[in-house]
């Protein structure tokens, strides 16, 4: 899962969180953890602009502090569609010839690449495999 570093700091009678890696993705709220609540959502939507205008996803920075703050994108579908979205641009293989190689129209490629839509974890298995690649998922103590 990817994890960016946040920023999070008062800006009148709000907390703003910015994201040094992704300059479009911000959000605010009330409080800290109102703020945070919203910061993944934030995230998401910051990295899908970036698709839509098939730019580069930078790799997460370093955390700095003593408390650095992490956040991830909203579910595990999302955070494998942007690096699907990657390992399509390292490869140099469009969306038509992923379609080609997983036997489905581009429109399905489509919707598989939007980050807002819901797709099964078993069509990006697929995609993956497509591209020569396994999708593995990996749990690890939260603390």
């Amino acid at each position: 899962m990817l994890l960016y570093p946040a920023t999070i700091r008062r800006d009148g009678d709000t907390f703003v969180v910015l994201f040094p890696d992704i300059a479009h993705a911000h959000t605010n709220g009330k409080s800290r953890q109102d703020a945070l609540a919203h910061a993944p959502d934030a995230l998401q939507a910051g990295i899908a602009m970036l698709m839509e205008k098939n730019l580069e996803i930078p790799s997460p920075g370093k955390a700095r502090g003593k408390n650095p703050v992490l956040v991830g994108l909203p579910s595990v579908v999302s955070s494998a569609k942007v690096e699907l979205y990657t390992a399509l641009r390292a490869c140099g293989v469009r969306k038509a010839e992923l379609a080609r190689r997983m036997g489905i129209h581009k429109q399905q490629v489509e919707r598989l690449m939007d980050i807002g839509h819901a797709s099964r974890i078993e069509q990006l298995e697929a995609a993956f495999a497509a591209l020569n690649m396994r999708l593995i998922v990996d749990i690890r103590s939260a603390a």
